[in-house]
């Protein structure tokens, strides 16, 4: 594993009907919903740090704090950037942001935690 601070990602979103409040039952308008954009901020930090992983190791998502600052109608593209920004042993630290054609949509912090596959499936299988 050769992770580093710096390391970023972007992936972009076409919002679809699939990625609306009203769709995901977190409000009632067919707009961008924010349990959309914070997936879409855990899906790019896993992307950032996928090609550092040895084999057999994953991260899981363990804290989120962000803020949805804008909305985004159906059919915009949302661009999310993700950056690690700390290490602390397993515990990886990212930055996010998500845009849209207008600017900065949401913004906040992301922390993954390292774990090994087997070992956490064990654990799963209690």
């Amino acid at each position: 594993m050769n992770l580093h601070l710096g390391i970023k990602a972007e992936l972009e979103l076409l919002v679809s009907p699939n990625e609306t409040a009203a769709k995901y039952g977190s409000g009632s308008l067919e707009i961008f919903a924010t349990p959309a954009m914070v997936a879409l901020m855990e899906k790019t930090c896993m992307i950032c740090i996928a090609e550092f992983l040895d084999k057999g190791q994953n991260s899981v998502g363990v804290e989120i704090n962000v803020k949805h600052s804008k909305a985004t109608p159906v059919s915009e593209t949302v661009l999310c950037v993700a950056e690690l920004v700390f290490i602390d042993r397993a515990k990886l630290t990212f930055d996010v942001k998500a845009y849209d054609q207008e600017g900065l949509i949401g913004h906040g912090t992301h922390k993954r935690f390292l774990i090994d596959e087997d070992q956490f499936r064990m654990k799963m299988n209690r």
